[in-house]
């Protein structure tokens, strides 16, 4: 899809709306002061358990690591009944087939990175290559990274192409765009990066690969809440979220929680359009709730390391 054959009127992305930094971090602070009763605060922490993409993205992965992590997606914690499996398993290209074999029918997702992930430093073909090498190993979604360079160029219509031939090129396959938040610098270029990536067709923003830090942050996160929520106003289109890394304890998950109903609404608070990146998450939301189902913490010793 070119900019010409979009179905909704590009923007000029170099004009792309100023966002108050200050004004964006007093407002994230403000959902880390909601009170969370004790029946909301269980629901709360399973449906974090159920927006999880646990992730292996390491040059060791072997494929007994990767069945190992799909057993953990399955069975989250054996003891205890009635716990949600996580949205997805997300790995590289090569051990796409390993991971939707192990799941077999269990209803998670297999996610896939790709276009030269983490860096996005590799030709456009090579990348489109990539992500249909992805999609044919049998990856129900693809995240892939933006070109940062390029970006920062000032060459918004090569990132929007480019986003847009990987969206063509993923077929059936959803297409979850990482801006590296951590790389953009300002709130603007967030923004302005958010836009570019929802009007080239992705079905997910996200933040961060993991590599870099700082990766997600409550104000980078309510920058492209509200960048979605505008988009939706605009086109009617719903653009889910994923915010990666730097999310590792369940208290911080339910705030991400508290946010995006109150920018985005009930609609989006499903694995569907609600994703975090963070798998060490996985640990302290089972704690927490085999803790509220039973009154007693279990040691660290009792669940998985991943």
């Amino acid at each position: 899809m070119s900019r010409s054959q979009s179905l909704f009127a590009i923007p000029d992305f170099s004009v792309s709306p100023r966002i108050d930094q200050a004004g964006a971090e007093e407002r994230a602070s403000r959902f880390t002061k909601r009170s969370i009763k004790k029946e909301s605060k269980l629901n709360g922490l399973k449906l974090v358990l159920n927006m999880i993409d646990l992730t292996t993205l390491e040059g060791k992965d072997t494929e007994g690591k990767v069945k190992q992590l799909c057993y953990k997606a399955m069975h989250p914690h054996d003891a205890v009944p009635d716990i949600p499996t996580v949205a997805a398993i997300c790995v590289y290209p090569s051990m796409v087939k390993v991971a939707k074999k192990a799941l077999g029918d269990a209803g998670i997702k297999v996610a896939s990175v790709a276009t030269a992930f983490p860096s996005g430093q590799a030709p456009k073909d090579i990348k489109i290559r990539d992500t249909k090498y992805a999609v044919s190993e049998g990856a129900d979604e693809v995240d892939m990274v933006i070109s940062r360079g390029k970006f920062h160029a000032g060459e918004y219509n090569f990132v929007f192409d480019e986003i847009a031939a990987i969206k063509e090129a993923c077929g059936d396959a959803r297409l979850k765009v990482i801006l590296e938040t951590g790389e953009l610098g300002t709130f603007d270029k967030v923004r302005r990066a958010s836009d570019i990536a929802m009007y080239a067709g992705a079905d997910f923003i996200k933040t961060s690969t993991g590599k870099i830090q700082p990766a997600a942050t409550m104000p980078v996160t309510l920058v492209m809440l509200e960048a979605i929520r505008d988009f939706y106003y605009k086109t009617g289109r719903m653009v889910g979220m994923k915010p990666a890394g730097g999310i590792s304890k369940s208290k911080l998950a339910l705030h991400y929680l508290v946010m995006v109903k109150e920018v985005l609404g009930e609609d989006w608070l499903t694995n569907e359009w609600f994703r975090f990146g963070a798998s060490s998450l996985a640990n302290d939301v089972l704690m927490q709730i085999v803790k509220e189902k039973t009154g007693v913490y279990q040691a660290a010793n009792y669940f998985s390391v991943d």
